[in-house]
């Protein structure tokens, strides 16, 4: 069985140049990256940039099995750094074949079942493709735990309302939702972001993991709130940090069943994806690390306790 990441694959435009980007191609990567069997799931062009994208994915040990071939147009990101090396973004999304979803050729989760689906960021709020995602995700819930990363994008839909009542219609399937401060500040104005966690985890949510930035990882389940640091890392940007957070959740949830994630082995699950964050941190783009380079990166941190 193996991992499905469902979302976009786009083109970041960089002030230094365009490079393959899109948050669940991000976690996509870092799966693979990881050591583990991943199937990446979205149109991708014919076009230049989608050649580019299909061989990154190939050269990190993405298979693409269940991804579209299409002649429609890549969707590209304007990407804007700010000093502190946050992203911020601009997309060209309409008749693109990143949201081309369809039942026609989207894969049947009761002939392969997938051992867990992560699926985020724009795809779950483009119309129309994003309800043919959704019920098509709703089936494959009846195999396979559900990983949501809603990962906010403001400027796409500024509408607080619309994009709250999309994200509430994704959480009410999902196992676990990776989300962060930033995101539910901008989603929840003036509600702590514990406190919205608390809500879905009563809601049917298994966990809820809270990415804080340099202030690390708050993860709130039925039984407890469980928080851990953030690692001190020579920031280069942010992009793909959260992203690759979620691929050490699923790999977590994969090793150890979500239900058994309490306590210390939760705190160490999500020290894992401190530090792997924190690699990713100190890379200019998204480039997560592999399973070689956390471990060697979780052994030397240990060494210096």
């Amino acid at each position: 069985m193996s991992i499905w990441v469902a979302g976009e694959v786009l083109i970041d435009v960089l002030p230094t140049g365009p490079v393959v980007g899109g948050g669940p191609a991000n976690t996509a990567k870092a799966l693979a990256r990881l050591g583990h069997d991943v199937e990446f799931i979205d149109g991708i062009s014919t076009d230049a940039y989608g050649v580019s994208a299909r061989k990154e994915f190939l050269r990190d040990g993405v298979k693409l099995t269940h991804a579209f071939s299409s002649d429609k147009p890549t969707c590209t990101a304007q990407v804007n750094i700010d000093d502190k090396g946050g992203a911020s973004y601009i997309f060209t999304i309409d008749g693109t074949a990143t949201f081309d979803f369809a039942d026609t050729w989207l894969p049947d989760p009761s002939r392969y079942k997938p051992s867990l689906l992560h699926v985020g960021t724009l795809v779950t709020i483009v119309e129309p493709g994003c309800h043919v995602l959704h019920e098509w995700a709703m089936r494959t819930a009846e195999f396979a735990p559900i990983v949501f990363d809603p990962n906010i994008r403001p400027s796409v839909i500024s509408d607080r309302d619309l994009y709250e009542a999309a994200v509430e219609k994704w959480v009410a399937i999902s196992t676990v939702v990776k989300v962060s401060d930033d995101d539910l500040a901008w989603l929840f104005p003036g509600l702590d972001a514990v406190d919205v966690a608390h809500r879905w985890v009563a809601d049917g949510v298994a966990m809820v993991v809270i990415t804080r930035g340099a202030d690390g990882l708050t993860t709130v389940t039925a039984h407890e709130v469980c928080s851990v640091a953030g690692v001190r890392v020579e920031v280069i940007d942010t992009v793909g940090a959260g992203d690759t957070v979620g691929a050490i959740l699923a790999e977590g949830i994969l090793e150890y069943g979500v239900l058994n994630l309490h306590g210390q082995m939760l705190r160490e699950v999500l020290h894992r994806a401190s530090v792997a964050a924190s690699i990713t941190c100190g890379r200019k783009g998204a480039q997560p690390p592999s399973k070689f380079e956390l471990q060697d990166a979780l052994e030397q941190l240990e060494n210096r306790e």
